[in-house]
């Protein structure tokens, strides 16, 4: 929920395209992996919020122009999806260019910030969805808001079917080193659709699919609607207090630590296996960087894992020591299995994989805060995926002092959930 005051805040939006400056990729078709299509109907959005002396002094004539140049580099998410004869969806690299929102806010960043809803951020990004005319439809859209103090925020819509959220990193980072006056040396490059199969080993070569939930066809319009009203919330978790919280899930016994992103995660998950009784959440689905198959200066969706932890017997019967060893010895990653199931009718089905169950997304070691403009880091980041499923998602980001100082949790659940796992939170964890 965003209160009446936040949404009444921002003004004065203006919208624009800003295309490569010189032509680059124009009549050059890009095809997408298995993994990059299955990922089509979600979309990352990211908000940086930057005090004054980030772009101090820079007018949107002088922001537009470090973009044009920024996009002679990273030409590829300048393009439009058109569809193949087959009907499968390909990129076409037309330098059709990234969409641009200028809007201003009546309110300080410190107002903004000092807010207690979580929903204010989406006012910051823009929310579009590809289609439903897929030529004319941007891939990247990006909203520069000025507070009434100075400071900037930048929001940043990203196409999933693009790459994930390090893709979408490298992708903005450029933008910081250009304006700056630092070309980057090579373009920014995608992972090209291949026929033979993945090197990606799975422990059991046929698990069943549980990561993904079939829907549609939707059709050119690449959007679904929830069941259920989501509402996200999120708190932050110091390291002493996830210390606290794995010598609680191991209980101090001698034997293998839960690391930090599992113990979150088996926390949430105990919780809701007692809130939601008999839809209790008995699979989830763990999504990590796969650092085999992240290469520089290449955006792609296949170095993110999508693993599986199922257990046998309810959630609420569990002891949470063994939730976390299944989440690091038993989890399956199902990418091969997506890829084989999306290849059986030539790339044209339509899935999702936020929120099909529990999903638990790591993204603490994403480079957030070295999104650096002008010497000026943020001093906060947000994160959250639009178009999930009525599961939920649960993302682990980094604090603005690093993993060090602990974590912040960012959850999206349907809202008839979410009081009765704060509740949970807080008398099973003392989490608030």
């Amino acid at each position: 929920m965003v209160s009446s005051k936040e949404q009444n805040s921002i003004y004065d939006i203006r919208i624009s395209t800003v295309a490569p400056g010189l032509v680059c990729g124009n009549d050059v078709f890009q095809e997408l992996t298995a993994i990059d299509l299955a990922m089509k109907l979600h979309y990352l959005r990211f908000v940086y919020y930057f005090t004054t002396p980030a772009f101090d002094g820079l007018t949107i004539t002088n922001i537009k122009k470090t973009m044009f140049d920024w996009l002679n580099h990273a030409w590829i998410p300048c393009g439009r999806f058109r569809r193949a004869d087959s009907g499968r969806p390909v990129l076409k690299c037309n330098d059709g260019g990234v969409r641009i929102i200028e809007a201003r806010c009546h309110q300080s960043l410190d107002e903004w910030l000092e807010s207690k809803y979580d929903s204010r951020h989406k006012l910051l990004v823009p929310d579009n969805v590809i289609g439903p005319e897929l030529p004319f439809a941007p891939l990247v859209m990006i909203q520069l808001t000025k507070f009434n103090c100075g400071a900037t925020s930048v929001g940043m819509s990203w196409a999933h079917a693009l790459g994930d959220a390090f893709s979408a990193m490298s992708f903005i980072r450029l933008w910081a080193q250009v304006i700056v006056g630092h070309n980057p040396t090579q373009p920014i490059t995608m992972v090209q659709s291949q026929t033979t199969s993945s090197d990606i080993q799975s422990p059991n070569p046929k698990p069943d699919l549980l990561s993904v939930k079939r829907v549609g066809p939707v059709g050119d319009l690449w959007s679904t609607s929830n069941k259920s009203k989501m509402e996200t919330f999120s708190f932050y978790i110091s390291m002493s207090e996830l210390t606290g919280l794995q010598a609680k899930i191991t209980q101090e016994k001698v034997g293998p630590q839960i690391p930090p992103f599992e113990c979150i995660c088996v926390m949430i998950w105990h919780c809701l296996g007692k809130l939601r009784h008999v839809s209790e959440p008995q699979a989830v689905t763990i999504c990590k960087s796969d650092l085999r198959n992240r290469a520089k200066g290449v955006i792609t969706n296949k170095s993110q894992t999508i693993e599986v932890v199922k257990a046998d017997i309810p959630i609420s019967e569990c002891d949470p020591v063994q939730l976390g060893l299944l989440m690091m010895n038993h989890a399956v990653d199902e990418r091969i299995k997506i890829e084989e199931e999306m290849k059986k009718d030539d790339m044209i089905s339509d899935f999702l994989i936020y929120g099909a169950n529990l999903t638990f997304v790591d993204l603490s070691d994403v480079p957030f805060y070295e999104f650096e403009v002008r010497g000026q880091k943020p001093i906060y980041a947000n994160c959250f995926i639009d178009n999930i499923d009525d599961g939920g998602v649960v993302l682990v980001l980094p604090t603005p002092k690093g993993c060090s100082d602990g974590r912040i949790v960012s959850i999206t659940l349907p809202e008839s959930e979410v009081v009765g796992l704060k509740t949970v939170l807080n008398e099973d964890w003392c989490i608030s």
